[in-house]
């Protein structure tokens, strides 16, 4: 796979250097593809990761949100028994995937049934930022206000 050198991003621009760190994140998590996952579009403002996490039990699970980083990381603890296997197919190993989240975009829920992990995600715009309708009156013009 080739692999993208963004230091003479760094070099010539001031500001974006967020933007090189992201590219280089999805660059790097695209080249390891497990454990495979799903992003959907559930509403206009909500979304669901799932991620495929067979052989993992819920106490080996560990999702964190930190910065608008969502990091997904699961952990399996040694078995203590031996087994002999003819094949093994099922991959079991310890895995971290992360997610650049937007702002505003928070973590409502999370569960792990059927070997998938749902990660419910929503948009939650402040009160500030959402827009509102100004009614518009016909009376006395506002104190201050002179009539043109």
């Amino acid at each position: 796979m080739r692999t993208i050198d963004l230091s003479p991003l760094y070099r010539s621009v001031v500001g974006f250097d967020r933007l090189a760190s992201l590219l280089e994140t999805a660059a790097a998590d695209a080249a390891t593809g497990y454990p495979p996952y799903n992003i959907e579009r559930t509403d206009e403002s909500a979304y669901r990761i799932d991620i495929a996490v067979a052989g993992f039990r819920l106490e080996e699970l560990d999702i964190e949100v930190k910065e608008n980083l969502l990091t997904v990381q699961g952990r399996k603890t040694a078995n203590e028994d031996v087994r002999q296997y003819l094949h093994r197919g099922l991959a079991e190993r310890d895995f971290e995937r992360k997610f650049q989240l937007a702002d505003y975009v928070v973590v409502v829920d999370a569960n792990l049934a059927d070997g998938l992990l749902q990660i419910a995600l929503k948009r939650e715009l402040p009160e500030s930022l959402k827009p509102r309708r100004i009614d518009i009156g016909t009376g006395a013009l506002i104190e201050g206000e002179k009539a043109a």
